[in-house]
């Protein structure tokens, strides 16, 4: 199973282009504007073997909320053998901030959080602490903005 590029879900047609423009700088950047596109390019990128390195998720969006998307990408990657610290690295991104919706989506197996507006400094960090991208601000692993996961 090889991994490949991001995925961008986002409703608000600003946040959406600052961040694709900022991503795009580190590999292929997807976009879906809510949670049930995301979930069917999920499923789509692992029926292809493939899976997102970095999914950047809104958590309040029409149609299917960022939250019950990431529970339905976990349940897509574990059906696939993917464990939950081996699949996309998943950063909800919302303008609530509020401790207890921060602990619902950890306790949905999201990897980080980040309140609107996006600080581009801080989600650079952290998608060094997952090691997507080099300290220099390369891609990690053939230049792709990836990682890798055991099937």
């Amino acid at each position: 199973m090889s991994a490949h590029g991001s995925l961008l879900v986002e409703d608000d047609f600003s946040s959406r282009l600052l961040l694709q423009t900022f991503l795009s700088r580190y590999g292929e950047c997807h976009m879906a504007v809510n949670g049930r596109e995301a979930v069917e390019a999920v499923r789509s990128a692992l029926e292809r073997e493939q899976h997102y390195g970095l999914i950047c998720m809104d958590i309040m969006m029409p149609e299917m909320d960022g939250r019950e998307a990431v529970r339905l990408v976990r349940g897509m990657e574990e059906a696939k053998g993917i464990h939950s610290t081996a699949g996309a690295k998943i950063i909800m991104t919302t303008a609530v901030n509020d401790v207890k919706e921060v602990a619902r989506c950890f306790r949905d197996l999201c990897d980080g959080y980040l309140v609107k507006p996006i600080d581009l400094a801080q989600l650079l960090s952290q998608m060094r602490s997952y090691q997507l991208v080099e300290q220099e601000g390369r891609c990690s692993q053939t230049g792709k903005l990836a990682t890798s996961a055991s099937a």
